[in-house]
């Protein structure tokens, strides 16, 4: 497989780079570095990756039209994988912007160069958020999503009803992916995890939204990229030859950690205390999310299987290494 892997700096997107490539595949990643968070990681993570055999790197915007589209007429990708994105649901309060360009923008581009070039397989990554305000749970995947409660989410639904339009329109295989709060080592600063370990280590509180009545399906990274990995070469299939198709999976662990739970394991995992500062809830979260995983089970034989003690322990690892803390 020739795979190119946009958003290839990012945290889920420098994982599965490094698989596709220990597998043997061509991946050519692009990513434009943006400072939403530490330019330093993501290149730090692009230093590790270089180390690699049949990986090549372009810094490219994918709002960037004409590039993106010569990319793909001189490399005929036979799978994409889209990670590239505007993340954070709370930045999205204040800087919604980005994620119109990126979100928007950008995947529509993504789009027309898929349109243009048929690749076997697109993959593109959606979330958990877009359930939203949905009261049902476990979440899944043939439960209605109209009531998004943050712009970030609001443009990821929107990518789910871009690409089943292109797939329909143009005989695409598509496969959305809603991601459950991924976390493990190289991840995003701006996740409660890395922030957690960062303020515990330096002696300061915490904050802790809706006072703590809040859980998480936390999913660790490998169970992401191995769930990647194994649709690559599975897209969906259509009822009738020469149509396309757009089929949606959650990927989660499907067990859901309560707040105070998964702090308790982070300070077991630094042998610390936190400092625990209650807060409101906060504009554009939810109080819980859990993930029906049924259909990602029955499609590629794998469910996500990291018990969040081991992933976290894994993380706090990789932070003090990294930080030589």
């Amino acid at each position: 497989m020739t795979v190119l892997v946009t958003g290839a700096a990012g945290f889920i997107g420098y994982h599965t780079v490094k698989q596709l490539t220990l597998d043997g595949h061509t991946v050519i990643g692009i990513d434009n570095l943006n400072d939403y968070y530490s330019v330093t990681l993501k290149q730090a993570r692009l230093k590790q990756l270089s180390k690699l055999q049949g990986f090549r790197f372009h810094t490219m915007d994918i709002v960037d039209k004409p590039a993106l589209m010569a990319l793909f007429d001189e490399h005929g990708f036979t799978e994409v994988v889209h990670l590239a994105a505007q993340a954070g649901v709370r930045y999205s309060l204040d800087n919604p912007d980005a994620y119109a360009q990126s979100n928007l923008v950008g995947f529509l581009n993504v789009l027309e160069a898929c349109r243009h070039y048929q690749p076997a397989h697109l993959i593109y990554a959606s979330s958990s958020s877009v359930y939203g305000a949905n009261s049902k749970q476990p979440y899944s995947v043939d439960d209605a999503v109209e009531q998004p409660v943050s712009l970030y989410a609001a443009t990821k639904r929107a990518n789910e009803l871009l690409a089943h339009s292109y797939c329909h329109l143009y005989g695409l295989k598509a496969s959305g992916l809603r991601f459950f709060t991924v976390y493990g080592p190289w991840g995003r600063p701006d996740m409660a995890l890395f922030k957690f370990t960062e303020a515990i280590l330096q002696g300061r509180p915490i904050d802790i939204y809706n006072h703590g009545q809040m859980a998480r399906d936390f999913t660790y990274v490998d169970d992401i990229v191995e769930s990647i990995v194994r649709l690559c070469p599975k897209p969906p299939v259509a009822e009738k030859e020469g149509e396309g198709v757009n089929r949606i999976f959650n990927i989660g662990r499907g067990s859901p950690v309560a707040l105070l739970d998964f702090v308790d394991c982070l300070e077991t995992a630094l042998g610390r205390k936190a400092q625990r500062n209650f807060m409101p809830m906060q504009a554009g979260d939810v109080i819980n999310t859990w993930a029906d995983v049924s259909a990602l089970v029955d499609w590629i034989g794998f469910a996500p299987q990291v018990e969040v003690e081991a992933g976290v322990a894994q993380f706090v690892s990789w932070y003090r290494q990294y930080y030589q803390v």
